[in-house]
C-alpha cells in the first residue's frame, strides 16, 4: 500500500512525500520478506527513479544495482521485471555519460522483450477515445 501511494506521489512529483511513504515500504518489505526478496527489487527501483528524477544520480545508482542483483538472483536473468528495470537504470547511465554501459543494459532488456511477447502488447496504451469512433455495428 506505501508503496503505491508512495509511486503515485512520485507520479504528482510530490518528492518530499513520495521518498518518504517509499523508503518506509522499503524498509516494511525488508523487515517482513527479507532483503532478497522481488519485491524489495521493486521498492528499491522505486526509490532510484524518485532519486533519479531528482537529480539524485550519486544515491540512485546502488539502488539500481541492488535491484538488478536480487531480480536476477531471485526471478532469473530473463524475467520481464528485470527489462523494466534495465531500462531504468540505462537512462541513469546515459545521464551520468555512460553510454556504452548504458547500450549494454539497453540491449538486455530488449532481449528480455523479445522473448517474452506478450509483455510487450500488454504494456500498450488503448485510445478507449479512439475505440469508440471507429467502432464498427456487430452483425449476426
Amino acid at each position: 500500500m506505501t508503496n503505491n501511494l508512495g509511486s503515485m506521489y512520485l507520479e504528482l512529483r510530490r518528492y518530499e512525500r513520495a521518498e518518504h511513504l517509499l523508503l518506509r515500504s522499503l524498509d516494511i518489505r525488508e523487515k517482513t520478506l527479507g532483503p532478497q526478496h522481488p519485491d524489495v527489487a521493486i521498492s528499491l527501483h522505486n526509490v532510484a527513479k524518485l532519486y533519479f528524477v531528482q537529480h539524485r544520480y550519486l544515491d540512485a545508482e546502488p539502488l539500481f544495482r541492488r535491484a538488478i542483483a536480487i531480480m536476477e538472483k531471485s526471478l532469473g536473468l530473463n524475467h520481464p521485471n528485470l527489462a523494466q528495470l534495465l531500462a531504468s537504470y540505462a537512462l541513469q547511465l546515459e545521464k551520468t555519460k555512460r553510454k556504452s554501459e548504458a547500450s549494454t543494459m539497453k540491449a538486455r532488456a530488449k532481449a528480455i522483450l523479445a522473448e517474452n511477447p506478450s509483455i510487450r502488447s500488454a504494456n500498450q496504451t488503448v485510445d478507449v477515445r479512439r475505440l469508440a469512433r471507429e467502432r464498427t455495428p456487430w452483425k449476426e
